[in-house]
């Protein structure tokens, strides 16, 4: 992470940001019983303040910005989701509840241009927009305003025009709500100006929202005709998901009580220090790893997996130096959507209608605890079958629902406390968490400027590596946010990302050869 002997960055001061004023002019309104309009923050956005969890999303622009044109997009933006323009405040109740309070927002206060070293970003200017970004993980949010941050960084890198640093708490929403919400405020880059962006969605949505994978088929009985073989299968069907139900709870408490990974470069000292994050991404092939899950008959998801654990795996024993290659199982905790919309398309399409207010807006994850495996196989591809293996056994669970209906109950029903607890537990006793989001397949443009790129992340999570996939048109961004005190190498750690998916894709091209010729 540190620039080179000589270069102009290396005087430069570490924490560049503008000041964020600190006013109260626009503070926000107590909940009342006379003003029933505004919602009570929910267990899981209660949980996410108490920990502190940011979203911080990096946005490549074609163009150079237009201020004029970007905060009428940020007034366009707070109309569609008023959600954005609130703050939380106390209910008054002796539980201690609070409420999301409307306050008055101007654009303007949340639109920062900062002042920096011009002879250093013309220097190194990807190092300047990867320095400013992390900075943000350093400096507090002004908390008498909506927790809402556009960071305008107004000069060319080697993958954009201009870019825009977006931070907002995640209390506000999670990946899906908030991806969902950018897609209505944009439109493609077609003609036609009142199309939304496509995203990839391989059927049309069907009438009743539902969702896709092995635990879901298995609802739908057979017809008596078929036979007692097919009736048989189905009840054997429902007597797995019970008992991988039963083993993924069991395994959940466990990790929540005492069982945590071993110790490796990976995984964060048991301290309470503040670590500085250092946000950084690399842009892979979407046809690449398309490519790879038809050859290997598996998922998008299989293949991601199986390239982090490739990559984690080449990185740790070059690091390490450790000569015994047999494997070291860790663990990654995964963010799952429970929404019943399964595509992000049909989630902006209610958001456009007439039945905005239906929308749910926040969190609504649940979670998988989901082994990984440091190893080196001389056959690459053996990753992907080993995720594909772990992954089919996990969607034949209700893992996912449950764990979102134990973390809500938890603190509703004993305090937030005692909710967030369960969250740092979990983040303390695993080593990374990973997540994958599915973005528009084609451009789209953000307050009224063309967008060339998105790299979304976190901070505020106690884990020394947090690993997003986030695909937008024929890429996929791998996204890392990492302590910068222990992944400084963090590039090299991006090298190992891009080349293991090189070596798979390689891998999978002989294998369909030869099996075409056989």
């Amino acid at each position: 992470m540190e620039p080179v002997s000589g270069s102009p960055w290396v005087s430069v001061p570490r924490n560049r940001l503008l000041p964020i004023r600190m006013s109260t002019e626009h503070a926000g309104t107590e909940w009342t019983p006379e003003n029933p309009a505004e919602e009570p923050v929910s267990p899981t956005a209660r949980a996410m303040e108490d920990i502190g969890i940011y979203i911080v999303v990096t946005i490549g622009l074609d163009t150079p910005i237009n201020l004029s044109i970007f905060r009428a997009g940020i007034e366009s933006l707070l109309a569609r989701c008023p959600r954005l323009g609130c703050i939380q405040v106390a209910d008054g109740s002796s539980n201690g509840g609070a409420r999301w309070a409307r306050t008055a927002v101007n654009a303007e206060d949340h639109m920062i241009v900062p002042r920096l070293d011009g002879a250093a970003v013309a220097a190194y200017p990807d190092k300047a927009v990867e320095d400013y970004v992390a900075s943000l993980s350093t400096l507090p949010m002004d908390r008498s305003r909506a927790l809402l941050e556009f960071h305008l960084l107004d000069f060319p890198t080697s993958e954009a025009t201009s870019t825009v640093a977006v931070r907002v708490h995640h209390a506000y929403g999670d990946g899906m709500s908030l991806m969902a919400l950018l897609m209505t405020s944009t439109r493609s880059g077609a003609a036609d100006t009142k199309c939304q962006p496509a995203t990839p969605t391989p059927t049309p949505p069907p009438r009743r929202p539902t969702r896709a994978g092995a635990i879901y088929a298995s609802q739908r009985r057979p017809p008596l005709s078929a036979g007692a073989l097919p009736l048989v299968a189905w009840v054997w069907s429902y007597l797995v998901v019970a008992w991988n139900t039963a083993a993924d709870l069991a395994y959940f408490a466990a990790t929540i009580l005492f069982l945590s990974d071993p110790r490796t470069l990976f995984k964060r000292a048991d301290d309470d220090e503040f670590h500085a994050k250092g946000f950084v991404h690399r842009s892979l092939s979407l046809d690449d790893v398309k490519f790879l899950k038809s050859s290997m008959n598996c998922t998008v998801n299989d293949v991601l997996v199986a390239v982090t654990s490739a990559a984690l795996s080449r990185y740790y024993f070059r690091k390490s130096g450790d000569t015994n290659t047999s494997k070291i199982c860790l663990r990654s905790l995964l963010p799952v959507n429970t929404r019943p919309a399964t595509s992000l398309q049909t989630y902006v399409n209610v958001i456009e209608s007439d039945k905005r207010n239906e929308v749910t807006w926040g969190n609504k994850l649940g979670y998988i605890i989901l082994p990984f495996y440091l190893a080196m196989h001389e056959d690459p591809l053996a990753y992907i079958r080993k995720a594909k293996k772990v992954l089919d056994r996990k969607k034949r669970s209700l893992e996912v629902i449950l764990t979102y209906k134990i973390g809500l109950i938890f603190t509703k029903f004993f305090g937030v406390k005692v909710g967030t607890s369960i969250f740092r537990c979990l983040f303390a006793r695993t080593t990374i968490v990973f997540s994958n989001m599915v973005g528009p397949a084609e451009q789209v443009e953000l307050c009224g400027h063309p967008v060339a790129f998105l790299a979304p992340s976190v901070y505020g999570i106690p884990e020394a590596l947090i690993i997003h996939y986030q695909s937008y048109r024929s890429t996929i961004k791998i996204i890392l946010s990492v302590d910068e005190d222990k992944f400084s190498d963090c590039h090299q750690l991006l090298d190992d990302f891009d080349q293991t998916l090189t070596v798979m894709k390689d891998a999978a091209s002989i294998l369909s050869t030869s099996t075409k010729n056989d």
